[in-house]
């Protein structure tokens, strides 16, 4: 059962990071959540990697300073954040600091990702722990279906394979993750952007996820 309270009589935490696989949805979710909770958003900024299309299109060739230009942005994100004061307000990010990582392991060859890893220490990158992660997980048909939906030319030659070596990569990273509590969403079944149900469900969990790993994979009515 889905509680008829609104979001506003919750205690969010202070600091939610959204993540999950390209097409999965965190965006959206996240500026619903910062509307509901009346919070600040940090968002990813895709559309100004100026290698991005090219990276789709040819990943070999432009992977390397994709992941660069992805790098030094964060970098200049987090810096920003901490010469101010990043919790005068609640804040709710599409994206973690690790997962820079874990996207320069899944892209790069062993030469790249040995240069890339000494950039990474050079910029001592150190991001505040999260109160709360909400890993959004669906298998690629559903992420594919998505990617065609909102029809982003970047992503026009989107490789299933690739989006599967993603999940992957993203599955293993967070079977490991214990920073922060984790949130995991099957997010195939629910749509807590469109749905009112699914996002107050989603609320509930958020609001109530204070340590551990925590699991919401609701199951379909069979009819």
């Amino acid at each position: 059962m889905v509680s008829k309270r609104s979001p506003e009589s919750f205690s969010p935490p202070g600091f939610l990071v959204v993540e999950g696989p390209v097409g999965v949805g965190k965006t959206s979710l996240v500026r619903r959540l910062a509307e509901a909770f009346g919070g600040e958003t940090l968002l990813e900024e895709a559309e100004e990697n100026p290698f991005l299309d090219r990276f789709y299109r040819d990943r070999r060739q432009s992977a390397f300073p994709a992941q660069l230009f992805f790098l030094f942005q964060r970098s200049r994100q987090w810096n920003e954040l901490q010469q101010g004061d990043m919790f005068r307000q609640r804040l709710i990010a599409d994206f973690m600091l690790e997962k820079d990582r874990l996207f320069a392991e899944v892209n790069l060859e062993h030469e790249e990702l040995l240069l890339y890893q000494q950039v990474y220490e050079r910029l001592a990158m150190e991001a505040p722990k999260p109160d709360l992660v909400v890993y959004l997980q669906a298998p690629v048909e559903t992420l594919m279906r998505r990617i065609r939906q909102r029809a982003r030319p970047e992503e026009a030659s989107m490789d299933p394979a690739y989006l599967q070596r993603l999940c992957d990569a993203y599955t293993d990273f967070f079977y490991h993750y214990d920073r922060s509590p984790l949130l995991i969403i099957n997010a195939a079944e629910i749509n807590p952007v469109e749905s009112e149900a699914d996002f107050q469900l989603l609320v509930e969990h958020i609001c109530t996820a204070d340590s551990g790993k925590r699991y919401l994979n609701p199951v379909p009515l069979l009819f």
